[in-house]
Protein backbone atom coordinates (compact mmCIF):
# COMPACT_ATOMS: atom_id res chain seq x y z
CA UNK A 1 0.00 0.00 0.00
CA UNK A 2 2.82 2.43 0.80
CA UNK A 3 4.43 1.78 -2.72
CA UNK A 4 1.23 1.68 -4.52
CA UNK A 5 0.68 5.96 -2.80
CA UNK A 6 4.03 6.59 -3.73
CA UNK A 7 3.63 5.95 -7.37
CA UNK A 8 -0.12 6.79 -7.66
CA UNK A 9 -0.26 9.15 -10.55
CA UNK A 10 -2.89 11.52 -8.93
CA UNK A 11 -1.94 14.16 -5.74
CA UNK A 12 -2.66 11.72 -2.38
CA UNK A 13 -3.57 14.34 -0.22
CA UNK A 14 -3.57 14.62 3.42
CA UNK A 15 -5.13 16.74 5.77
CA UNK A 16 -3.71 15.62 9.31
CA UNK A 17 -5.82 16.81 12.24
CA UNK A 18 -5.03 14.85 14.87
CA UNK A 19 -2.00 12.11 16.42
CA UNK A 20 -0.56 10.39 13.23
CA UNK A 21 1.90 7.90 14.06
CA UNK A 22 3.70 4.59 12.34
CA UNK A 23 1.07 3.83 9.90
CA UNK A 24 -0.67 7.14 9.60
CA UNK A 25 2.94 8.61 8.58
CA UNK A 26 3.04 5.83 6.07
CA UNK A 27 -0.20 6.58 4.35
CA UNK A 28 0.83 10.10 4.33
CA UNK A 29 4.27 10.33 3.86
CA UNK A 30 4.24 9.13 0.58
CA UNK A 31 2.19 11.75 -1.03
CA UNK A 32 1.55 15.55 -1.30
CA UNK A 33 0.15 17.86 -0.37
CA UNK A 34 0.33 16.93 3.52
CA UNK A 35 -1.22 19.69 5.46
CA UNK A 36 -0.87 19.41 9.81
CA UNK A 37 -3.27 21.72 11.59
CA UNK A 38 -2.52 23.72 15.15
CA UNK A 39 -3.53 20.31 16.49
CA UNK A 40 -1.95 17.90 14.59
CA UNK A 41 1.14 15.40 16.02
CA UNK A 42 3.20 13.31 14.15
CA UNK A 43 5.45 11.05 15.22
CA UNK A 44 7.66 7.73 14.55
CA UNK A 45 7.99 6.18 17.84
CA UNK A 46 8.98 2.50 17.48
CA UNK A 47 12.32 1.79 19.20
CA UNK A 48 9.99 2.62 22.28
CA UNK A 49 8.66 -1.39 21.66
CA UNK A 50 12.04 -2.51 19.96
CA UNK A 51 10.89 -2.24 16.45
CA UNK A 52 12.27 0.37 13.83
CA UNK A 53 11.06 3.37 11.56
CA UNK A 54 9.34 1.09 8.97
CA UNK A 55 6.14 1.72 5.97
CA UNK A 56 9.02 3.14 4.04
CA UNK A 57 10.45 5.37 6.30
CA UNK A 58 13.87 4.37 5.84
CA UNK A 59 13.69 6.19 2.77
CA UNK A 60 12.30 9.11 4.01
CA UNK A 61 13.79 10.25 6.92
CA UNK A 62 17.64 9.97 5.49
CA UNK A 63 16.09 12.50 3.26
CA UNK A 64 14.79 14.80 6.07
CA UNK A 65 17.27 17.83 6.65
CA UNK A 66 20.36 18.32 8.33
CA UNK A 67 20.30 14.57 11.11
CA UNK A 68 16.43 15.45 11.70
CA UNK A 69 15.33 11.80 10.29
CA UNK A 70 18.30 9.93 12.79
CA UNK A 71 17.08 12.18 15.83
CA UNK A 72 13.39 11.52 15.28
CA UNK A 73 13.83 7.58 14.38
CA UNK A 74 15.84 6.89 17.96
CA UNK A 75 13.99 9.09 20.36
CA UNK A 76 10.48 8.88 18.68
CA UNK A 77 10.54 12.47 19.33
CA UNK A 78 7.00 13.96 18.56
CA UNK A 79 6.44 16.76 16.13
CA UNK A 80 3.48 19.13 16.63
CA UNK A 81 1.95 21.32 14.25
CA UNK A 82 4.07 23.41 12.06
CA UNK A 83 6.89 21.11 13.14
CA UNK A 84 5.85 18.86 11.20
CA UNK A 85 6.63 21.35 8.12
CA UNK A 86 9.79 22.64 9.40
CA UNK A 87 11.06 19.13 9.88
CA UNK A 88 9.97 18.22 6.24
CA UNK A 89 6.96 15.01 7.48
CA UNK A 90 4.77 17.67 5.96
CA UNK A 91 4.19 20.11 3.57
CA UNK A 92 1.74 23.02 4.71
CA UNK A 93 0.51 24.24 7.99
CA UNK A 94 -3.42 25.23 7.91
CA UNK A 95 -5.51 26.40 10.92
CA UNK A 96 -8.19 23.37 11.82
CA UNK A 97 -10.86 25.80 11.58
CA UNK A 98 -10.08 26.46 8.13
CA UNK A 99 -10.07 22.43 6.92
CA UNK A 100 -14.11 22.57 6.05
CA UNK A 101 -13.14 25.19 3.44
CA UNK A 102 -10.39 23.79 1.92
CA UNK A 103 -11.60 20.43 1.93
CA UNK A 104 -14.65 22.06 -0.56
CA UNK A 105 -11.71 23.94 -2.92
CA UNK A 106 -10.35 20.28 -2.94
CA UNK A 107 -13.43 19.22 -4.70
CA UNK A 108 -12.93 21.22 -7.50
CA UNK A 109 -9.93 18.64 -8.05
CA UNK A 110 -6.76 21.45 -7.65
CA UNK A 111 -4.22 20.25 -5.08
CA UNK A 112 -2.57 23.24 -5.54
CA UNK A 113 -5.52 25.39 -3.92
CA UNK A 114 -3.55 24.29 -0.21
CA UNK A 115 -1.18 26.65 -0.78
CA UNK A 116 -4.21 29.86 -0.53
CA UNK A 117 -4.82 28.46 2.74
CA UNK A 118 -1.46 28.15 4.38
CA UNK A 119 -0.51 29.77 7.42
CA UNK A 120 2.95 31.63 7.69
CA UNK A 121 5.57 28.93 9.78
CA UNK A 122 5.67 29.63 13.22
CA UNK A 123 9.27 29.53 14.64
CA UNK A 124 9.89 25.43 14.57
CA UNK A 125 9.65 24.19 18.62
CA UNK A 126 13.13 22.75 18.19
CA UNK A 127 14.87 25.63 16.81
CA UNK A 128 16.84 26.27 19.72
CA UNK A 129 17.98 22.84 19.00
CA UNK A 130 18.11 22.61 15.72
CA UNK A 131 22.28 23.10 15.39
CA UNK A 132 22.86 20.56 18.59
CA UNK A 133 20.25 18.04 16.53
CA UNK A 134 23.12 17.88 13.75
CA UNK A 135 26.30 18.05 15.63
CA UNK A 136 24.89 14.92 17.57
CA UNK A 137 23.00 13.06 16.00
CA UNK A 138 24.84 12.99 13.00
CA UNK A 139 27.20 10.21 14.09
CA UNK A 140 27.91 7.09 13.07
CA UNK A 141 26.78 5.02 15.94
CA UNK A 142 24.74 5.31 18.71
CA UNK A 143 27.18 5.46 21.55
CA UNK A 144 28.98 8.49 19.12
CA UNK A 145 25.43 10.23 19.58
CA UNK A 146 25.03 9.87 23.02
CA UNK A 147 28.68 11.01 23.95
CA UNK A 148 28.29 14.26 21.43
CA UNK A 149 25.11 14.91 23.86
CA UNK A 150 27.07 14.27 26.84
CA UNK A 151 29.32 16.79 25.42
CA UNK A 152 26.80 19.28 25.06
CA UNK A 153 26.59 20.03 28.69
CA UNK A 154 22.72 21.36 28.21
CA UNK A 155 19.44 19.67 29.46
CA UNK A 156 18.06 19.39 26.75
CA UNK A 157 20.95 17.05 25.67
CA UNK A 158 20.81 15.27 28.67
CA UNK A 159 17.18 14.64 28.02
CA UNK A 160 17.93 12.92 24.96
CA UNK A 161 20.68 10.72 26.39
CA UNK A 162 17.79 9.44 28.82
CA UNK A 163 15.34 8.94 26.44
CA UNK A 164 17.87 6.87 24.36
CA UNK A 165 19.53 4.84 27.46
CA UNK A 166 15.39 3.87 28.23
CA UNK A 167 15.17 2.48 24.40
CA UNK A 168 16.44 -1.14 23.27
CA UNK A 169 20.22 -0.75 22.78
CA UNK A 170 19.40 -3.47 19.33
CA UNK A 171 16.20 -1.92 18.17
CA UNK A 172 18.72 1.50 17.96
CA UNK A 173 21.39 0.23 16.29
CA UNK A 174 19.40 -1.15 14.03
CA UNK A 175 17.40 1.67 13.13
CA UNK A 176 20.33 3.97 12.84
CA UNK A 177 21.73 1.34 10.59
CA UNK A 178 18.71 1.11 8.88
CA UNK A 179 18.68 4.53 7.34
CA UNK A 180 22.14 4.97 6.93
CA UNK A 181 21.31 2.13 4.28
CA UNK A 182 18.10 3.74 3.30
CA UNK A 183 19.85 6.97 2.21
CA UNK A 184 21.15 5.33 -0.80
CA UNK A 185 18.37 3.48 -1.47
CA UNK A 186 15.44 3.50 -3.73
CA UNK A 187 11.92 3.39 -1.97
CA UNK A 188 11.21 0.14 -2.94
CA UNK A 189 14.59 -1.27 -1.90
CA UNK A 190 13.93 0.39 1.79
CA UNK A 191 10.58 -1.21 1.87
CA UNK A 192 11.56 -4.96 0.61
CA UNK A 193 14.66 -4.23 3.49
CA UNK A 194 12.06 -3.41 5.72
CA UNK A 195 9.82 -6.12 5.21
CA UNK A 196 12.44 -8.23 5.61
CA UNK A 197 14.26 -7.18 8.74
CA UNK A 198 10.61 -7.19 10.53
CA UNK A 199 10.82 -10.98 9.96
CA UNK A 200 14.59 -11.21 12.01
CA UNK A 201 13.23 -8.58 14.53
CA UNK A 202 9.78 -9.77 15.46
CA UNK A 203 11.03 -13.76 14.82
CA UNK A 204 14.07 -14.05 16.39
CA UNK A 205 15.48 -11.01 18.79
CA UNK A 206 13.61 -11.08 22.14
CA UNK A 207 13.97 -7.44 22.39
CA UNK A 208 10.33 -6.86 20.47
CA UNK A 209 8.19 -8.87 22.41
CA UNK A 210 9.57 -7.49 25.37
CA UNK A 211 8.97 -4.17 24.64
CA UNK A 212 5.21 -4.57 23.35
CA UNK A 213 4.92 -6.44 26.86
CA UNK A 214 6.27 -3.63 28.58
CA UNK A 215 4.91 -0.49 26.41
CA UNK A 216 1.77 -1.97 25.46
CA UNK A 217 0.86 -4.90 27.68
CA UNK A 218 1.88 -4.39 31.16
CA UNK A 219 2.78 -0.77 30.46
CA UNK A 220 5.14 -1.29 33.50
CA UNK A 221 7.97 0.79 31.39
CA UNK A 222 10.15 -1.50 32.97
CA UNK A 223 11.77 -3.94 29.84
CA UNK A 224 14.30 -6.31 30.22
CA UNK A 225 16.59 -5.53 27.02
CA UNK A 226 18.92 -8.14 25.46
CA UNK A 227 21.58 -7.07 25.39
CA UNK A 228 20.95 -4.74 28.53
CA UNK A 229 23.47 -2.04 27.64
CA UNK A 230 24.46 -0.08 24.33
CA UNK A 231 27.59 -1.14 25.51
CA UNK A 232 27.31 -4.71 25.10
CA UNK A 233 25.60 -5.18 21.17
CA UNK A 234 27.86 -6.86 19.24
CA UNK A 235 27.66 -4.76 15.16
CA UNK A 236 28.37 -7.86 13.74
CA UNK A 237 24.87 -9.06 15.13
CA UNK A 238 23.59 -6.02 13.86
CA UNK A 239 25.11 -6.68 10.52
CA UNK A 240 24.14 -10.13 10.48
CA UNK A 241 20.26 -8.82 10.83
CA UNK A 242 19.99 -7.13 7.88
CA UNK A 243 22.07 -10.50 5.73
CA UNK A 244 19.20 -13.21 7.14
Amino acid sequence: MNRGIAHFGKPWISLIDGVCMGGGIGVSIHGAPRVVTEHAMLAMPETAIALFPDVGTSWNLPRLPGAIGNWLALTGARLRGADAVHAGLATHYVLRERLPALRQALLAGDAGVVTRFAEPLPEAGFALHRAAIDRCFSRDSVLGIIQALEAEGTAWAAEQVAILRRMSPTSLCVSLELLRRGAGATLDECLEMELALTRVVVNRHPDFREGVRSVLVDKDGAPNWSPARLEDVDPAAIRAMFAA
